[in-house]
């Protein structure tokens, strides 16, 4: 792995260097990874039960908001929340105990100052 690494630092070196002509890189920036990461807020998933709350909401308006003529879809709304939350709750669960794809940045964070980048630039 670590041979990996340095093969890909001397291409990088190559497409900056001016030994073949015109260099293939002009960055405007320097070459290296920061020690930090922005402080975004992680994305929040996809609206859920949305098609059951709008069948819920036709039904009140057909109804004239009779609660008893669409017992049925606020069953089906209400089991689909309840669904909704169990799995965002087990989610949450997965990702606090590290088994989550991605870090909060925070944590990102922290551990980038315990092992910051030794190399400034490439």
């Amino acid at each position: 792995m670590a041979t990996k690494g340095t093969g890909l630092q001397a291409k990088v070196s190559r497409m900056l260097s001016k030994e073949f002509g015109k260099p293939i890189l002009k960055p405007n920036k320097p070459l290296a990874l920061r020690n930090e990461v922005a402080n975004r807020k992680l994305r929040q998933g996809e609206a859920s039960c949305l098609t059951e709350m709008s069948v819920m909401m036709a039904c009140w308006k057909q109804s004239e908001f009779n609660h008893a003529a669409c017992a049925q879809e606020v069953h089906a709304f209400q089991r689909c929340t309840a669904l909704a939350q169990a799995e965002r709750k087990a989610r949450m669960g997965q990702e606090s105990s590290g088994q989550g794809g991605r870090l909060h940045p925070k944590q990102a964070n922290t551990l980038l100052k315990r092992h910051p980048n030794l190399y400034r630039e490439i």
